[in-house]
């Protein structure tokens, strides 16, 4: 009997529990997450240390220098622009101001989404309508040329404006995500007991909900920064940015400017064009990966496939 009670008493390990260690597994085994991280930290250390990738040049990759219009060579990698600045030295400088611009707007486009979409499924009620029709309202909205409109008029080539812009329009798919994510939790059996104890609302919000949406919070966070390096790249390419600045859309700007194509110089204009595709390409990996990690519809499908072509 003591044998039976003891093996009653030991509980079956939670499967809450799991996904602590099992989601740091996840990732280091999808080779999409793993690539994107790679390609992620490399603009990282190509932002944070860009001396270290142009140890030759001294002073601003800006100032203006002695041979415009120069090809591609030894001393100029990538060639150099109508004013004679350095191309390679441009873009591994740009590096800085376009992923600043990603995961700023990235993360205030996904503060939105998680406190506008969840509080509207928690809350309920009239709150829900309201904050719903808001998120129906911003979703059929012509995105860019809302864009367009607003960094012209708000303040054209300010970069806080257009930081502004891009999470004031690049909220809402993610508030309409975290809306149906958080409705299927609401009646859940953790989060009747946090309301029977007595807990607050934003308690239970912050504490009870959240913590179960870390995956997609994160594929949020993801697909809003993508959104931000595609839309600031095209908005700086128009004209719409600061014409002095260090970022990829700048570059693309002069390059179209000054005829680099025109002038036998495509490196000038394909460089930072691949730059931001790469980016986005990093960005998009990790969210695809987070999306297959957070939807188990996902994967027992590549299972039963990778089974399936062994068998």
């Amino acid at each position: 009997m003591s044998a039976i009670v003891a093996g009653t008493a030991a509980p079956a390990p939670s499967a809450s529990r799991r996904p602590r260690g099992g989601l740091l597994r996840a990732i280091l085994h999808n080779r999409k997450a793993m690539l994107g991280a790679g390609l992620l930290l490399l603009f990282v250390l190509l932002a944070a240390f860009p001396k270290l990738f142009v140890p030759w040049l001294e002073g601003d990759p800006r100032a203006i220098g002695d041979t415009p219009l120069a090809h591609p060579s030894s001393e100029h990698w990538l060639g150099t622009t109508g004013l004679g600045q350095d191309v390679y030295a441009e873009l591994i400088y740009s590096t800085r101001e376009s992923l600043i611009i990603a995961v700023v707007a990235g993360l205030g486009a996904t503060f939105l989404s998680v406190i506008i979409g969840v509080s509207a499924a928690y809350l309920g009620g009239v709150a829900d309508d309201a904050l719903s029709m808001m998120t129906d309202v911003f979703l059929v909205l012509p995105t860019f040329p809302l864009i367009i409109v607003l960094a012209t008029y708000a303040g054209k080539g300010n970069l806080t404006v257009i930081i502004i812009v891009l999470i004031v329009t690049g909220w809402s798919y993610g508030a309409r995500q975290m809306r149906a994510q958080a409705l299927s939790l609401r009646n859940r059996d953790f989060l009747e007991s946090a309301r029977v104890r007595g807990e607050r609302r934003s308690y239970i919000i912050v504490v009870e909900v959240l913590p179960t949406m870390i995956s997609l919070i994160v594929a949020n966070f993801l697909g809003a920064a993508l959104y931000a390096v595609l839309t600031a790249a095209g908005l700086q390419f128009l004209g719409l940015g600061d014409p002095n600045s260090l970022s990829w859309g700048t570059m693309l700007y002069w390059a179209q400017n000054q005829g680099a194509l025109v002038n036998g110089l495509p490196a000038w204009a394909l460089s930072p064009g691949l730059a931001v595709a790469l980016l986005g390409v990093s960005f998009a990996l990790l969210n695809y990966a987070f999306d297959e990690i957070s939807n188990p519809a996902l994967r027992p499908v590549r299972r039963r496939r990778v089974k399936s072509a062994h068998s």
